[in-house]
This record gives structure tokens, sequence and C-alpha cells, in this order.
């Protein structure tokens, strides 16, 4: 019971945070599911949640979707998951994180300190940022942040920030799933531990959407910046940690 009530806690603490801000659940649910849960286990079970965030909230704002933006990021992804996947097997994880960290993290203290100083007009640069989100996503499943840092230069609003990034998870996570059905590790304990999460899940879900209608433009880009500082910190810290 108690180890239940701890996935059901840290899956109600990611979904909150994935659906305010978009990204960054995998900083947090698989790294503490694993301290009560074989990872096997606790893999699948994220990606579940993951689909399940991904699916309500497009769902429920399908109109504030950047189609054209969407489209763009996840074809783009494509290309970088090759690397992804080269960087995996030849470069130390800690070394890769130490530096996004540290670039994740300058450029939001970069941005706060000039609000007006970046902005995207187009979607230009958008193949570049989806392709550096497949790199991380196939080394390390970490395709948030180039995300998270592409909708904060493009100005989206709430609204149109989590849509959007939701769309490109929707995909991506349909995919995660099918590869851990294809390696056998969608079992009957994965199916258990979602359904018993799933309305702590809808609760989060209906949280941040109430967090988010008051939030406006500019305020919510700040927390998405403030958010990106602490996620780049705690990759800088990983990193250090692994290489001490």
């Amino acid at each position: 019971m108690l180890q239940t009530l701890v996935v059901v806690a840290v899956i109600f603490l990611a979904t909150l945070i994935r659906s305010t801000f978009g990204f960054g659940e995998a900083l947090i649910a698989v790294p503490l599911l694993a301290f009560v849960l074989p990872v096997e286990v606790a893999a699948p079970v994220a990606v579940l949640v993951s689909i399940t965030v991904a699916a309500v909230v497009v769902a429920q704002d399908w109109r504030h979707v950047q189609i054209r933006s969407a489209g763009w990021l996840v074809f783009s992804t494509i290309f970088g998951l090759p690397l992804g996947l080269v960087l995996l097997r030849t470069v130390p994880e800690s070394i890769v994180k130490l530096l996004l960290g540290v670039l994740v993290a300058g450029f939001s203290m970069w941005s706060l300190a000039r609000v007006h100083a970046h902005e995207l007009k187009d979607d230009r640069l958008a193949w570049l940022f989806g392709w550096l989100a497949g790199v991380l996503g196939g080394a390390y499943g970490m395709n948030g942040p180039p995300l998270a840092v592409y909708g904060a230069l493009r100005r989206w609003p709430p609204a149109q920030f989590r849509a959007t990034l939701q769309s490109y998870f929707l995909p991506a996570s349909v995919l995660g799933l099918f590869g851990y059905w294809a390696a056998g590790l969608w079992t009957p304990v994965v199916t258990r531990y979602y359904a018993v999460s799933l309305p702590t899940v809808l609760l989060a879900i209906a949280l941040s959407r109430w967090i988010t209608r008051r939030l406006d433009g500019p305020a919510f880009l700040g927390y998405v910046h403030a958010f990106l500082i602490a996620v780049g910190a705690t990759l800088v810290v990983q990193s250090l940690v692994r290489l001490a």
C-alpha cells in the first residue's frame, strides 16, 4: 500500500508539472519511481501517463495547436534520433547532460534578464529545435528542453504552448510505448499501476488547466524560464555528482 501511494504521489506531481508547463516530467517521474519500482516497470508506466496527458490536453485545446510548428518539430525529430543513439553509445551521459544543463539554464537566465531580447517570428528554425529534441530524446529520453526553448522563443501564450508541445509528445510517446510492448515490458503490473494512478492524473490535468488560465503570456513565459533554470541546475548537479 505504501509503495502504491508513493507511485501515485510521484505521478501526480509529474503530471501537474507536465500538463502545466508542457514538459519536465522526464526529470521527475522515472527517477523518483525508480526508488520504489524496477526501471522496466517505471518507464512504461511513465509513457502511459505521458500518452494520457498529451491526449487529454490535445483533445481539450486542439484549436490552439500550432499545426505547422508541431509538424516541423515531429518531422525533424526523426532525423535526430540516430545521432542520439550514437551519443548514447559513445559519449558519457554526464558530459552531455552537463553541457545541456549549462546551456538551458544560461539561456533562460539571460532571457529573464532581457525579457524582449529574443523572439522567433516564424517556423524557419523549427527543424533545428526538433532535431535537437530527437538527439536528446534518442539518447536520454529528454526531448522537452529544446521544445520548451523553442516555444519560449516563439512567445506562445499558455494555451498554445501546452497544446503544441503535447501534440508533439503524443506520437512520440505512442512510439515509445510500442517499443516497450515489442520488448515485452508492457506487463499486467504496469497496467495495474497506471490504472491506480489514472484518477490523480486526471485531477492533476484539471488543476493545471485552472493554473494556466490564471497566467497571462509574459507571466507564463517567466515561469517557463524559471522552470528551465531549475531543470538545467538539476542536470548540472546530477552530472557533477556522477563525474565526482
